[in-house]
This record gives structure tokens, sequence and C-alpha cells, in this order.
């Protein structure tokens, strides 16, 4: 669970397997990166259950090793309504995802839940595409987006120490 003075991400799309893991992953490695992993409590997880207990897609898998970051460790869960108790920061990674948190959220805790590219500062479109029927450049344009928005979303973060 949650350590108080830490401040909790959690990243949500909707199987747990290709853009929350990845996102996960990116965020861990540039917050250890920045000396700020101390602070973070980070996670993910899906609005759906099909997945649970499963390493990500060996795509996703494959995508991250490329640029350095390893998701070996992983394994899918669902989403809980108790996480908004848990985590500042709920970050769906498209809008029918975001739909579905702010149904899972009790009142007053709505707020937590977010789109994760409103933390881009490279990319105007504020969904990150769920590369799982495409091929591999849709994997690149995951790391793509979740790279930038990780960057975005540290500067915030550091910002506020």
């Amino acid at each position: 669970m949650k350590n108080k003075e830490k401040i909790g991400v959690l990243f949500i799309c909707m199987g747990n397997i290709c853009r929350s893991p990845t996102a996960e992953a990116v965020f861990r490695k540039m917050a250890e990166e920045a000396g700020l992993i101390e602070r973070i409590f980070i996670d993910s997880a899906g609005t759906h259950d099909y997945h649970i207990g499963s390493p990500p897609d060996e795509r996703s898998m494959r995508a991250a090793r490329g640029r350095g970051y390893d998701m070996s460790g992983l394994r899918a869960r669902q989403v809980e309504a108790k996480d908004f108790l848990v985590f500042d920061h709920v970050l769906a990674m498209d809008r029918n995802n975001l739909a579905i948190l702010k149904r899972i959220a009790a009142p007053g805790l709505q707020g937590r839940a977010r789109l994760f590219m409103e933390f881009s500062r490279d990319f105007t479109d504020l969904e990150v595409p769920d590369p799982y029927y495409g091929g591999a450049q849709g994997f690149e344009t995951v790391l793509d987006r979740v790279e930038s928005a990780s960057r975005g979303l540290l500067a915030q973060i550091a910002a506020a120490r």
C-alpha cells in the first residue's frame, strides 16, 4: 500500500498488458534516473479482467527492451475502487478507459482520474492508441507517447518538491 508521503501514480489501459505496463516501466525508470523514485509509488492496472496475472504482451516487452525498459516482472491486474484512495494520479491511456474510471471512483475522487497524455508537451492528441491489433510500429508509437507524458508528469512532481 501507499506510504502517505509518496505520490501514487497508477497507469490504466484496458487489459494491462500493453499500454499501462509500458507506462509503468518507462515512468519507473525515468523516476529512478531523476532521483525521484523514493517519492513515488508506481503501479498499473486494467479496466477489464481479461489478462489478470499475465505478463505484458511480448510485443510490448520487445519494444520496451529495445529502449532499455524492463517489463519482465510486471503482471496484469484489474483496477479497483480502492485504488482511488491509494493513488493520487489514476492515468488513463484513452477516453474510453477514463470514462470507466470515473464510474468506478467514489464521489469526490473522480478528479484523480485523468488522461495520461495531458502531461505531454510534444503531442496534441490526448490518447495513447491501443497497439494490440496492429503491427510493431504501434508499440513504438506507444513508447513515444508514454516517454513524452512521463517527462511531463515527472517535471510536475519535481516542481512540487
